[in-house]
């Protein structure tokens, strides 16, 4: 009887190799372009794009919705070509787009379809709103242009309440920073989470080497909670901006003492409706000691230069910076 007939299977070939073996920095990739790890799991590569090659080894860059098609290299199945994984495309104000293609409805947004949804980016993000003392800023639109400009309907209060010696440049623009493919950003420091003693505020910044959103944290302390500053203001006046103790003091958490002695300024207080905020501060690193003779640093907001203003809110309303004061940042580092 007829002996039947056996197909050889194609020995595939093999581009994963372990133990792993990766060069010591990983590659520098184009901008716009993924670094992600490799197919073998082993080392940080620049992801393949659009109509490239790519094997189990090198992926496509799948933050673009992009997969290795091995369709037409049969029977092999070796080498395939990056392509778009189809998906369902969207329609916005009656106008259908493909899944993955970007659009401008109109100037103000930059908008993308990713498998039926939407998701737009705001083009007006240099529009920032008068200094903190402007006690109504409005939005206006202005001719030729398509972002909105911010207004002071009372130029009056802006000029007799400005604080002097600010830098204009610090409430002007910042762009983008690039580090290694990453577009670094840094949020504002929240609102102390105290309005008197020792609070917390919190960040997110991805300034680190694995470009990863973290969040930060720092002590604050805006004022003294047994001192009544009222006594220090000045006759005849109604604020203090800032308030400072006349000796050299200790921070202490949990029963272990700042290893240095500190003359910190406080935020004042008001007598009418105005509230002080910081408007200029930085971050300081504090060593601390304990009684066991552990050691341990915190970061602690120095505040510089307080302000007293109408806009008074609660510390932890985390909305009232996005209703009032789109993008804005306070002056600090």
């Amino acid at each position: 009887s007829p002996v039947p007939a056996t197909t050889e299977p194609y020995p595939r070939r093999q581009y994963c190799r372990w133990p792993c073996e990766c060069p010591r920095a990983p590659p520098r990739c184009p901008p716009g372009v993924s670094l992600v790890t490799d197919g073998c799991e082993c080392c940080k590569a620049c992801a393949r794009q659009r109509g490239e090659s790519c094997t189990e080894a090198d992926t496509c860059d799948f933050h673009r919705g992009l997969y290795c098609d091995y369709s037409g290299d049969r029977p092999r199945y070796e080498i395939g070509v990056c392509a778009q994984i189809v998906g369902v495309g969207c329609v916005l104000n009656g106008v259908r787009y493909k899944n993955g293609e970007t659009f401008q409805p109109n100037c103000k947004y930059n908008c993308t379809c990713i498998n039926g949804a939407v998701g737009c980016v705001p083009m007006c993000t240099n529009s920032r709103p008068p200094l903190v003392w402007c006690p109504n800023p409005k939005l206006i639109k202005m001719a030729g242009k398509c972002c909105e400009q911010w207004v002071c309907d009372d130029s009056r209060k802006i000029r007799k309440t400005s604080p002097r010696h600010i830098s204009s440049a610090a409430y002007e623009g910042e762009d983008e920073a690039w580090q290694k493919n990453c577009i670094v950003h840094t949020s504002p420091w929240s609102p102390c989470s105290k309005t008197c003693g020792l609070g917390i505020s919190t960040r997110i910044s991805n300034d680190n080497d694995q470009c990863r959103l973290l969040k930060e944290s720092r002590l604050c302390n805006m004022r003294p909670c047994e001192v009544d500053i009222t006594q220090h203001i000045k006759p005849g006046k109604k604020c203090l901006a800032v308030y400072r103790e006349n000796e050299p003091m200790n921070y202490t958490i949990s029963g272990c003492v700042s290893k240095s002695t500190y003359r910190p300024k406080y935020c004042g207080v008001c007598t009418d409706n105005r509230c002080c905020t910081p408007y200029k501060s930085k971050t300081i690193e504090v060593r601390f000691q304990c009684p066991d003779g552990t050691e341990f640093s915190w970061k602690i907001m120095w505040i510089n230069a307080c302000f007293c203003n109408l806009n008074c809110r609660n510390p932890n309303d985390i909305f009232a910076d996005l209703a009032h004061y789109y993008d804005y940042s306070e002056i600090a580092n």
